[in-house]
C-alpha cells in the first residue's frame, strides 16, 4: 500500500496570523485532497485550528526552532511563517520531498518566490501558491460556527489589548466609547488575555461597567471565538480578535495604526467591517502607542459604531 502524501505547513505565530492563512490552507487542501495536512502552530490555537476544515492535524510548535516532525519526511513543506532564513531551515531539517517558500539570500540553494512587503497578508500566501501553480481563493476567510455557545450573546465586545504597545489605543478612550454605549443601553463586555485582565478591568471601571462585564482571562479561545461569532459588534485594534470578526462575519470597528489596513485589514468589499486609519505608517513593534493611532478620537469610533448598528436595524 502506498504511503499517504503528507503536507507540513509552518505558521507558528498568533491568532491573526492563523486566520489570514486560512485561504491558503484551504487552497492547499483542494489541490491535495487525499493528503494529510499538518499545521505547525502554537498549541494554544487548537480551538480555532479545529474549526479550519482544511487541517487534519495540529503539530504544536511555539515559534521558530521548535519544529519537531516525527515519522517519514513530509512530501511537501510549505513556509507560511515568513521569508526566512530560520523558517526555511526549520523546514529543510525535516527532510521534505519539496519545499514551497519565499527565497532568502542566506539559503541560496533553496528556490522560492521573491518577497514583497507591499501586499496584504492574505494575498502574500496566496501568491506563494500561485507561484507553485496552485489556484488560491483569497476570499475564503470564513469559519463555521464555534462548537460552544457564547457566554454573552449579542453583546458589544470591546477588546483593548494588542500584542505590542504601538497598536494599543489608550484605555481611557476605550472606556469613553464603552461608557457611551452603556449609556445608550447596549450590553458591553471587555475581553482580553489573562495578562490583560488589569487593562480590561480599568476600561470597565472607567466606563461604569460591572465587574461581570470583564471577561478578560475568563474565557478560553473557544469561548472567545463564540463570543465574537454571536456578538452584535466588535471594537478593537489590529488584533486577532479583529480577524475573528472577519472570519465570522461579525460587524466590527477596527482601529489601525501603525500598520495600514491595506496590509492586515478586513476585505475592503465587506461593508460590515470599518477599518479606521489616519494614514501614518510607523513601527508596529514600538514600546509606545503610535502617534497616528492616537489621532483616532472616540467620536470617530462612536460614529462608525453608530453607522454599523443602524445598518443592522435597517436590514435586521
Amino acid at each position: 500500500m502506498a504511503l499517504t502524501e503528507s503536507i507540513l505547513v509552518l505558521r507558528a505565530l498568533g491568532l491573526g496570523d492563523l486566520l489570514t492563512g486560512v485561504p491558503t490552507l484551504r487552497s492547499l487542501r483542494r489541490a491535495h485532497p487525499e493528503a494529510r495536512l499538518v499545521l505547525a502552530a502554537p498549541g494554544g490555537l487548537r480551538a480555532v485550528v479545529d474549526m479550519v476544515d482544511a487541517v487534519d492535524e495540529l503539530l504544536p510548535t511555539d515559534g521558530l526552532g521548535a519544529l519537531d516532525w516525527q515519522g517519514a519526511p513530509p512530501s511537501l513543506a510549505v513556509n507560511l511563517h515568513g521569508r526566512g532564513p530560520q523558517s526555511i531551515r526549520d523546514l529543510l531539517a525535516q527532510r521534505p520531498g519539496e519545499v514551497l517558500t519565499h527565497r532568502h539570500p542566506e539559503v541560496g540553494e533553496q528556490p522560492g518566490l521573491h518577497w514583497r512587503a507591499d501586499v496584504h497578508e492574505v494575498d502574500r500566501w496566496c501568491r506563494l501558491l500561485d507561484f507553485a501553480g496552485i489556484e488560491a481563493r483569497r476570499d475564503d476567510l470564513g469559519l463555521p460556527a464555534p462548537p460552544v455557545s457564547s457566554p454573552r450573546p449579542q453583546a458589544i465586545v470591546v477588546h483593548p489589548g494588542a500584542a505590542y504597545p504601538a497598536r494599543r489605543w489608550p484605555p481611557e478612550r476605550y472606556a469613553e466609547v464603552a461608557r457611551a454605549l452603556r449609556t445608550d443601553g447596549h450590553r458591553v463586555v471587555v475581553t482580553g488575555s489573562p495578562a490583560e485582565r488589569a487593562l480590561a478591568a480599568r476600561v470597565a471601571a472607567e466606563a461604569g461597567l460591572p465587574d461581570s462585564a470583564v471577561l478578560a482571562g475568563r474565557t478560553g479561545l473557544d469561548e472567545l471565538a463564540a463570543l465574537v461569532a454571536e456578538a452584535a459588534l466588535v471594537i478593537c485594534g489590529d488584533t486577532g480578535v479583529g480577524h475573528l470578526a472577519t472570519a465570522f462575519g461579525t460587524p466590527s470597528v477596527l482601529l489601525f495604526g501603525p500598520t495600514p489596513p491595506k496590509l492586515w485589514g478586513p476585505p475592503p468589499a465587506a461593508p460590515q467591517h470599518v477599518a479606521l486609519w489616519v494614514g501614518d505608517v510607523g513601527d508596529p513593534h514600538a514600546d509606545h502607542p503610535d502617534p497616528g493611532l492616537l489621532m483616532l478620537l472616540p467620536g470617530r469610533v462612536l460614529a462608525a459604531v453608530d453607522g454599523l448598528l443602524r445598518e443592522q436595524e435597517i436590514h435586521g
